[in-house]
């Protein structure tokens, strides 16, 4: 246990340090295995675990709904979006904040991204509120805390990070991502119909828009809507796996954009690039979280924390109490990918290891379902917890004019609604497994049906 201490206190430090998560986790992986097993056996087992990973079918997805992400954002359909959302909401008190978190809601759906959702609805939607005014405060915490939607609605890249890291089903994971999303709008919309309701100067009524607009405003993003729709209905009946899903949600939104005449070579070129950039990063942190998880489990980190957890005499409820104030704590200050990345291969086994599965009355596979959605959630939460919150700051640079203080003062209420959501998802896990569970049964019935056709 002692050599994996060491080892996590090292990679903390070179991650505090600014060296890439990737190398980080990389090196100390590689030389924590080559102090307990040697040095030829650290270099096969990261030849090996290279290859197996990159020849992986499930490594597909990333760069396929990476690209889908790419051409959607360079269709403008951020814009679309809130335009849609304020023809609907906008004359309501509070309307325009409603919006935005309705606008980051969908945009996160197709993006998969928490940063790069808030700073383009901070782009989009800051410019209205700001028109209609509205408090500076309640504007950027609905942009802050609608950004942290980006990676909980499905597709979200940061739920096959997990999958990938636990061997859990991805596609189970992405439905069990839907009710926790769909909470998080309607408790945002909870908080801000509150706060308009007590102060009515915080968010002044826009303009009604007409039905027959409102109506048309709805042709602007039909096409996206079909398609994640189609992507996610093909992944949950069971129709198609998530990879082929990715690739029809990639071809979908190249043909989206082309429909928009709005995707120019250039911009086709830029979205290509980017993804396998970004591909590319993202593989090697997996590397490097396989090679620092096959370290740690070595060194019996997980096994002896779980020993010492035990010697406490704590229920499971009490142990996972602890591990959501670590993501709470550390998610001030780490991004909620490598939050994710450095922590689940210590976690999720001792979280397996609970007996959850006879609490709750289900299986050891759905106990994991549940946990990821959990860690993404409190992760999440991490993204605008005073004193630093990654979400803030980046609002903070797109936002020069706006104080620290009026951001976290604004976030607060959103901050607050997010520990009622935690406490529903961690205290009644069917929030999370019901619809998965749902599915599964269909997915047999529909299997029984197609058996009996054959059959007969």
């Amino acid at each position: 246990m002692e050599a994996g201490l060491i080892g996590f206190a090292v990679l903390l430090a070179m991650a505090f340090a600014g060296i890439h998560l990737g190398v980080a986790m990389f090196l100390t992986g590689f030389f924590g295995f080559a102090i307990l097993r040697g040095l030829e056996a650290s270099a096969s087992l990261a030849g090996t675990l290279i290859f197996d990973a990159s020849m992986s079918y499930g490594f597909a997805l990333l760069p396929l709904f990476l690209l889908m992400g790419n051409l959607i954002y360079r269709s403008k359909l951020s814009e679309d979006l809130y335009d849609t959302a304020n023809a609907w909401m906008g004359h309501r008190p509070g309307g325009l904040a409603k919006a935005t978190v309705a606008a980051c809601g969908g945009f996160a759906a197709v993006c998969g991204s928490s940063i790069v959702t808030t700073t383009t609805m901070a782009s989009v939607a800051m410019p209205s509120m700001r028109r209609y005014k509205y408090d500076d405060g309640l504007s950027t915490g609905a942009i802050a805390a609608g950004g942290t939607l980006g990676i909980l609605i499905p597709p979200s890249i940061l739920l096959v990070f997990y999958g990938i890291l636990t061997n859990s089903d991805i596609g189970k994971l992405f439905i069990a991502g839907i009710v926790p999303g769909l909470i998080s709008i309607i408790t945002y919309f909870v908080v801000i119909d509150v706060m308009t309701r007590m102060k009515p100067e915080l968010g002044p009524r826009g303009e009604r828009v007409a039905m027959a607009d409102r109506v048309r405003s709805l042709k602007k993003v039909w096409g996206v809507v079909a398609l994640f729709l189609f992507v996610l209905g093909g992944i949950y009946i069971g129709f198609v796996t998530p990879v082929e899903a990715g690739a029809i949600g990639a071809v979908g939104a190249l043909l989206f954009a082309l429909g928009r005449r709005l995707l120019s070579f250039q911009n086709f070129q830029e979205a290509l690039l980017q993804s396998v950039r970004t591909s590319a990063m993202l593989f090697f942190v997996i590397f490097g979280a396989q090679l620092f998880s096959a370290f740690i489990n070595v060194a019996d980190l997980p096994g002896q924390a779980l020993s010492w957890i035990q010697s406490l005499d704590l229920s499971a409820m009490g142990v996972m109490a602890i591990i959501l104030l670590f993501y709470i704590a550390f998610g001030c200050v780490f991004s909620a990918f490598a939050l994710v990345l450095l922590t689940v291969p210590v976690f999720f086994p001792l979280v397996a290891g609970l007996g959850l599965d006879v609490a709750f009355g289900t299986t050891p596979e759905n106990i994991l379902i549940w946990f990821g959605i959990v860690i993404v959630v409190v992760a999440e939460i991490g993204q605008i917890t005073p004193p630093i919150g990654m979400n803030v700051f980046v609002l903070k640079s797109m936002l020069p004019d706006v104080e620290l203080s009026t951001i976290f003062k604004g976030i607060m209420p959103f901050f607050g609604a997010d520990l009622v959501r935690l406490a529903l998802i961690v205290l009644f896990p069917a929030t999370v497994l019901a619809l998965p569970d749902y599915m599964d049964q269909m997915q047999d019935r529909f299997d029984a049906l197609l058996e009996s056709l054959f059959l007969k």
